[in-house]
């Protein structure tokens, strides 16, 4: 059972996909205002929020065909706009390579590229290893989560169809975080993959939320609502 929350209307349908942990209320800032815009969908992943903890291995394609369901379940109708933040990103990344004719287009927020899963362990501190050590000795992650089956997600989509040709936007925070939680080379590495994120579709635009790290929902929600405003103005010129 999925907690959803379904609001606004007329098309698009916005889908919002949280990172990795976040629930629903994490994009409670853009309300009321994405609700003039479109049908907004927002829900909690397995084993997030009010959503009953996952049976089955949260692996991309599993998350993927979870969403569609839900979508289905509740009348939402196609095409979609969907908006990833983080870790919501890769499987924003997915569905539109996997229903490309029911995806208009892509908000990617602050979002997870492949490179990020494949890369920026190497970049860690030994401070923050050894936190995340501690986290898993004390609470130890769900196998079936979808961190513990990042890697099989980022293999999906090298497997996937090519992403399609449509309109996207790329909103990355511009606020450097303290060297102390993130390394310079980290920092760099990021900001790479983030625009590795532009070269998915000729239809892409790129923008800089300068006051923003990881949640410009959260730091800048104005910013977030006039940029997917922009996108749907793109999508249905």
């Amino acid at each position: 059972m999925l907690r959803f929350s379904r609001s606004g209307q007329g098309s698009p349908t916005i889908v919002m996909l949280s990172g990795a942990g976040g629930p629903l209320e994490n994009w409670h800032k853009l309300y009321p205002g994405i609700e003039a815009l479109g049908t907004v969908v927002t829900y909690d992943r397995p084993g997030v929020g009010g959503s009953a903890r996952p049976r089955d291995a949260q692996m991309g394609t599993t998350v993927v065909l979870q969403l569609r369901a839900l979508l289905r379940e509740i009348d939402a109708k196609p095409p979609f706009l969907l908006v990833g933040h983080s870790f919501g990103g890769l499987h924003a990344n997915l569905f539109a390579r996997v229903y490309p004719e029911e995806t208009c287009g892509v908000l990617f927020l602050e979002a997870t590229a492949p490179d990020d899963v494949l890369n920026m362990k190497r970049y860690r501190s030994g401070l923050q290893r050894a936190v995340a050590g501690l986290l898993d000795r004390f609470s130890p992650p769900d196998p079936n989560d979808e961190i513990s089956n990042e890697a099989e997600t980022v293999a999906e989509i090298a497997e996937a169809p090519m992403f399609p040709a449509i309109p996207i936007t790329v909103v990355s925070g511009g606020k450097r975080l303290p060297r102390w939680m993130v390394s310079g080379d980290a920092q760099r590495e990021r900001a790479r993959n983030q625009e590795s994120l532009m070269r998915l579709s000729p239809l892409c635009k790129r923008v800089i939320a300068q006051g923003s790290a990881h949640f410009p929902q959260m730091s800048e929600p104005q910013l977030v609502l006039d940029e997917l405003g922009k996108l749907i103005k793109r999508i249905s010129p």
